[in-house]
């Protein structure tokens, strides 16, 4: 009777410490002699000592700083570039037994699909899509971590650097794009005023007595002036009938 209470002790003690705390945020993936068993839910669970093992897995929403890649753009320009992933685990067995360490392994997947999505774009796409690139990423990422049981939710670029020679060089381009756009609207007004100089003067020609009264309209607009010389254009009417006159007295 006396090795009763002493067994009845080792139990206890054994229960104690086989007792294992799994939070709210957690999943324990459970081994059995080196084996696969199962995840353990939130709470207290039973793990037995020197049989039974297991570890812990984060299950929330992960955040990592993808450092500054330097890439080239699919046109040859040097650019660095960086970014903010955010994913989690929605399968702790997957993340335990098919990958090392799905953190690390997660964060080089992200750094070395970041360069070739860059290098297969423009400097011009990859400035003007962002968003685009950023869900093209995610998209690439999120299938090839699905077999480690991560989900990639979102992928963010946060910055792109151009080489300070680049940069000039884009400032440039812009300047030049500049003028040109002012040479093209330039030449369209001029083309319009053009337009309707001919058409006005068309009016005039086919209007009796209308260049007669633009030209005394004229002379009112210069009379304002306080120079003492005016210049006054004939209409072509009268210089007709002065011809007319002249060659009649010809005959």
């Amino acid at each position: 009777m006396g090795f009763l209470p002493g067994i009845v002790g080792i139990i206890v003690f054994i229960i104690l410490i086989s007792l294992k705390q799994i939070n709210q945020y957690e999943r324990g993936v459970k081994f059995t002699l080196g084996k696969y068993t199962k995840v353990m839910e939130p709470g207290w669970r039973l793990v037995l000592p020197i049989f039974q093992s297991y570890k812990k897995v984060d299950i929330r929403t992960k955040v990592d700083d993808v450092p500054e890649q330097e890439a080239i753009t699919k046109d040859n320009v040097s650019v660095k570039i960086n970014a903010v992933i955010y994913y989690k685990v929605f399968d702790a067995s997957l993340a335990v037994l098919e990958v090392e360490d799905f953190y690390y392994a997660t964060a080089q997947l992200a750094q070395t699909t970041m360069r070739n999505t860059v290098g297969s774009v423009t400097l011009d796409e990859l400035l003007s899509e962002r968003e685009k690139l950023s869900i093209t990423i995610r998209e690439i990422i999120d299938k090839e971590t699905d077999p480690w049981g991560i989900k990639v939710e979102n992928v963010e670029l946060k910055d792109i650097s151009l080489t300070d020679e680049m940069k000039r060089v884009i400032a440039r381009a812009a300047e030049a794009e500049r003028e040109k756009q002012a040479v093209i609207t330039k030449s369209e007004g001029e083309a319009a005023a053009a337009t309707n100089l001919a058409m006005a003067a068309q009016t005039l020609a086919n209007s009796p007595g209308a260049l007669h009264l633009r030209t005394l309209e004229t002379i009112n607009d210069v009379s304002s002036d306080q120079s003492n010389t005016i210049f006054f254009a004939l209409p072509i009417e009268v210089l007709n009938a002065i011809k007319g006159f002249t060659d009649n007295q010809k005959k």
